[in-house]
């Protein structure tokens, strides 16, 4: 076989395809909607009892259909739902003259492929208008993994109160070594309490010893109780419907708000799929989650997202997995967290219609920390993608759930967050910090930059705290004792909370005054354009303040701080007849506000290139401001026409530059250096050569622009128009240009 061409060659190179791509094959469930095996929708009902569902009878039942068809459905309006035809109810979900209330209604007596039926019609801009209008509550939120390589209490926590800062309300944690959980409990519910109130904080560990620290009151809540949909998968897990159910109601009684994970492609993983569609299987799922009494489901794929996207069509499936669960009437965690693609594009392919609707929880892990400290995996967003994400919030105006937060006070959180568990640690009997180790913690970014780390502290702690039935209560006073009365109060809030039972309604999250937005008090009203979800004035604010922006006032004084005394005014310009003058015409706030170009090199250093080019050719460079007028071709030709040589170089103060000849007209040129940020002094050194060269009459070597495949307008192109700006009110119409001298440097 001959080697591909060059242009396959750069696309195989491509980083879409490291990732996996099926044929679709049914009989593997490597299917996203309408398998072949999937069966009819249909309901039958006998005496009140469920006799017939989805073309099974009751005696073909396997555990998932007889916990459904017992304790799932609405037999209420099951024969009016079951009797709308599958498109006329997908139209009803994009109609904003048909509420939420009454898709929740008829989807509640639909069995599992008949909504998935229905569900598979939707395109994608109406599964972002369906989302929109049925995603359980109001005020759309985001959750936060908090992990790390160490299970570092002092890293945990200061990465929790940085999680509370940008706007996160709920915290989840894992641990690589089983034994630490305790440990990592407490020292993420330190660190979130220092970050906010109402920070819910889950660890997610093996079922029974998350229940147990649930009980202590170490974590608030759980969602990582999975359900399949083939009774095969619940069999070989050792699990059933009944025993999840009873789970959930053990949790549930200790005030602990909890949610089931399910999601498209699990079961053909683990080859159980029987032949079905992924979405028909997690359609199972979502009704078994409604049925055994769970407040929510985080589902979208999750850590087979990959799976789900490796056929056609199969993204599609993933939003489509999570507005079901809104239609079951639960809230709907939308997975983007286990990362599905090493492609760019297509991870944010993956999310970006969730963000534009908005949901319960956008992510149901958003990777707060780096990539590699993510004991879940890699998600779809980490802390490398911040601020891209905050940046994508003010782009579309819409509430994801974050903030930007100020780095002062980041750091004074992530101080707080490690001093407090150094302090409770010691009053607990659990561990002493050196304080190498508190101030590591404190300035990293990972755990990489934690040397101090000792990997068996945790894992001694964590069996301390365990051996000596330490709970939440002994922590908060061990808190309030070493001076901590704040974070001490804010957990017994959530305490409090527990008992209260509030924030056991469906798609609950506190806010930082601890009331509860949840399905109850803070329903979904979306009924089309003009209702629903609008962030206030005071949230848009925050949304569309993000750090990295300026203003010209902000741009002004970052160029003052380079300015400089070697470029002064030496009176009016003249014109020359020496056959050796070439004259360099700079714009009009060169050397008043303007004194750094775009590339990172000061207007000094730019013009001392120039000057040393044409010295290398015999010419003899002049400086003169053009006050005029702001166009770079005008600048030049201003220059040509004042040279004796008739050969000028323009140079606006951001950098760009171009050679001009004063018979030509100011658009024409005879070289142009247009992309101001890749200049170095190389290419101002050469650019002063050739222009000394076509003075000589001399044939010059002509330059490019550098090479570069970088975003060059993305980066550069708001700090021209403050510069052009300011260029514009230094410029004065019909003003004569002036002579300037650039003296010696120290």
């Amino acid at each position: 076989m001959t080697e591909s061409i060059g242009r396959f060659r750069f696309m195989d190179a491509q980083r879409v395809n490291l990732d996996g791509f099926a044929v679709p094959d049914p009989a593997l469930g490597l299917v996203a909607f309408d398998s072949p095996s999937d069966p009819e929708p249909s309901l039958v009902v006998t005496d009140g009892v469920i006799t017939e569902m989805d073309s099974r009878s009751r005696t073909e039942f396997d555990l998932l259909d007889t916990f459904i068809a017992d304790h799932g459905l609405d037999l209420a309006v099951a024969p009016e739902a079951m009797a709308i035809d599958d498109l006329a109810f997908a139209r009803m979900l994009v109609d904003p003259v048909v509420s939420r209330d009454e898709v929740v209604r008829l989807a509640g007596g639909m069995t599992p492929a008949k909504l998935a039926r229905s569900l598979a019609l939707l395109r994608p801009a109406e599964l972002v208008i369906a989302t929109t209008k049925c995603r359980a509550r109001r005020t759309p939120s985001n959750q936060a993994h908090v992990t790390n390589r160490s299970d570092d209490p002092l890293l945990l926590a200061a990465d929790a109160a940085t999680a509370a800062a940008f706007g996160f309300r709920e915290v989840e944690t894992t641990v690589p070594v089983l034994g630490d959980a305790p440990s990592n409990a407490i020292a993420v519910s330190i660190g979130a309490a220092v970050g906010s109130p109402g920070l819910l904080v889950q660890c997610s560990v093996e079922e029974a010893l998350e229940l147990e620290m649930g009980m202590r009151g170490l974590v608030s809540y759980a969602e990582t109780v999975s359900l399949y949909g083939t009774e095969q998968i619940f069999i070989d897990g050792d699990d059933t419907p009944w025993s999840k159910a009873f789970l959930t109601s053990a949790y549930a009684s200790r005030g602990i708000k909890m949610r089931v994970t399910s999601g498209g492609g699990a079961e053909a993983l683990m080859g159980g799929a029987e032949g079905c569609s992924m979405f028909y299987l997690e359609a199972r799922c979502v009704a078994l989650a409604r049925a055994i009494g769970a407040q929510g489901v985080q589902n979208g794929g999750i850590d087979s997202a990959s799976v789900a996207g490796a056929v056609p069509g199969g993204v599609r499936s993933l939003m489509a997995e999570n507005l079901m669960v809104m239609l079951r009437n639960l809230e709907s965690c939308t997975g983007n967290d286990a990362l599905m693609s090493e492609s760019e594009v297509r991870r944010t392919s993956r999310t970006h219609p969730i963000f534009i609707a908005g949901t319960d929880f956008i992510c149901s892990g958003f990777g707060s920390i780096q990539r590699y400290d993510n004991m879940f995996g890699p998600s779809q967003w980490n802390a490398e993608d911040i601020d891209d994400y905050l940046a994508m919030q003010r782009d579309w105006g819409v509430d994801g759930g974050l903030r930007t937060a100020e780095e002062p006070e980041v750091a004074r959180l992530r101080t707080r967050a490690a001093q407090a568990v150094r302090d409770v640690y010691s009053a607990l009997g659990l561990a002493d910090f050196p304080d190498a180790w508190v101030d590591e913690a404190i300035d990293a970014a990972g755990s990489k930059d934690v040397p101090s780390a000792d990997l068996m502290v945790p894992l001694s702690a964590a069996r301390l705290i365990r051996d000596s039935g330490i709970t939440m209560l002994d922590v908060i006073s061990a808190l309030d004792e070493c001076g901590y009365e704040q974070e001490a109060e804010r957990l017994l809030a959530m305490l409090r909370a527990r008992v209260e039972g509030d924030y056991l309604q469906t798609a609950a999250i506190f806010t930082e005054s601890m009331d509860v937005l949840s399905l109850v008090t803070d329903p979904n009203d979306y009924a089309g354009p003009g209702t629903g979800y609008v962030p206030s004035a005071e949230r848009q604010r925050e949304i569309d303040r993000i750090r990295q922006q300026r203003s010209v006032e902000d741009l002004r004084g970052q160029q003052a701080i380079h300015a400089t005394d070697r470029l002064r005014d030496s009176g009016s310009a003249t014109q020359s007849n020496d056959p050796r003058d070439v004259v360099i015409a700079v714009s009009p706030a060169t050397g008043r506000e303007i004194w750094r170009t775009l590339s990172g090199l000061t207007v000094v250093e730019a013009l001392e290139e120039l000057l040393a080019g044409l010295e290398e050719e015999g010419c003899v460079g002049r400086i003169v401001r053009v006050n005029d007028t702001i166009d770079l071709g005008l600048i030049g030709l201003t220059g040509a026409r004042l040279a004796g040589s008739g050969i000028g170089i323009g140079l606006q103060a951001k950098g760009t530059a171009l050679i001009h000849r004063r018979d030509l007209t100011p658009l024409a040129n005879l070289e142009l250096y247009s992309v101001a940020p890749t200049l170095d002094r190389a290419a101002y050194r050469q650019l002063g050569v050739n222009a000394g060269r076509h003075a000589k009459g001399a044939t010059p070597e002509p330059q490019r622009n550098p090479y570069s495949d970088e975003a060059i307008e993305a980066r550069y192109h708001t700090a021209v128009v403050s510069l052009v700006a300011i260029e514009r009110e230094c410029s004065t119409a019909g003003a004569a240009p002036d002579a300037l001298t650039l003296v010696e440097g120290p």
